[in-house]
């Protein structure tokens, strides 16, 4: 994913001068083409994330669409009064890149565990999440991101995820995006994943055979139109790279909370606390933590 945003990311600065990139001393191995094609456009803050994002807010609140990047925590946690007070208060322009998502950097340890930034970022009013399932949904969420400017979280996987949408797309905020339909006519549930997690969501629905959606494009402002899908079964599941608490799956339930025949459909699975204090491969962590035994136990 890292590689498709950056890829991406150039080529929308051919055309719209005011995009910028800051990072946080590193991506270098991924992040030279647009530094040499664009070295106006492109800043290193250093080992300093709150710097970068307040100097992101900075140039932002001049007109300019900033980018900053760094890995997992580091631009969210470090910085969440900057991104609280500068970015998303004065609604601005900033879109906040972290790549690593989940446990995608799962051997350097729980500094590097971004498993509660959706807690974090989602109760921000303007902050718009962004978290593509796939190298295709990461493409489509930059359009948007790019044609419409807003405090905004970009959250990627690390490298080599595969495609499960089978072309290009457009995505919308709030919208439930169709990745494989049900070979069962009569079947009424459907799987809900966001992020990187949406490989996992493929893998059980191989035996479950239920519609799958991922959900790249959401946040406080979207809550109010997921009822619309909700009511469409009777099963929701849905599926996330995050604790269990405070993620997309109690946002889920959040949005059906005055509506008690629909929250009941819902059933969310998501990471266990245990994983804070493991250190270990993506896999392992996902395989020890991420437990949807239940969901084929019958």
């Amino acid at each position: 994913m890292r590689n498709t945003f950056i890829n991406e990311l150039t080529k929308h600065t051919e055309i719209k001068k005011n995009i910028h990139l800051v990072v946080g001393d590193l991506g270098f191995s991924v992040i030279e083409n647009f530094k040499e094609l664009f070295p106006e456009n492109f800043f290193n803050a250093g080992v300093a994330e709150q710097n970068m994002t307040g100097l992101a807010a900075g140039m932002a609140s001049e007109g300019c669409h900033v980018f900053t990047y760094s890995i997992a925590n580091f631009p969210t946690f470090r910085c969440a009064e900057q991104i609280r007070n500068d970015v998303d208060y004065h609604n601005l322009s900033v879109t906040v890149v972290a790549v690593g998502g989940g446990v995608a950097y799962g051997p350097l340890g729980y500094s590097h565990h971004a498993i509660q930034d959706y807690a974090l970022i989602r109760t921000m009013p303007n902050m718009l999440i962004a978290s593509p399932g796939d190298p295709i949904e990461t493409k489509a969420c930059l359009n948007y991101l790019v044609e419409k400017p807003q405090p905004s979280y970009l959250r990627l996987g690390k490298n080599g995820e595969k495609n499960f949408n089978s072309d290009f797309i457009e995505l919308h905020p709030g919208e439930w995006n169709l990745v494989k339909k049900s070979t069962n006519r009569k079947n009424n549930k459907a799987i809900v994943s966001t992020g990187a997690v949406l490989s996992r969501s493929m893998k059980i629905n191989e035996i479950l055979d239920y519609d799958v959606y991922s959900l790249p494009l959401w946040g406080m402002k979207q809550k109010d139109v997921q009822l619309k899908y909700i009511s469409k079964y009777d099963t929701i599941i849905t599926i996330e790279d995050h604790l269990i608490d405070g993620g997309f799956g109690s946002w889920m339930l959040e949005s059906a909370a005055n509506n008690p025949n629909q929250r009941s459909k819902i059933k969310s699975f998501g990471l266990s606390s245990e994983v804070c204090g493991m250190v270990g491969s993506q896999d392992s962590l996902m395989d020890s933590c991420l437990d949807l035994s239940e969901l084929v136990s019958d």
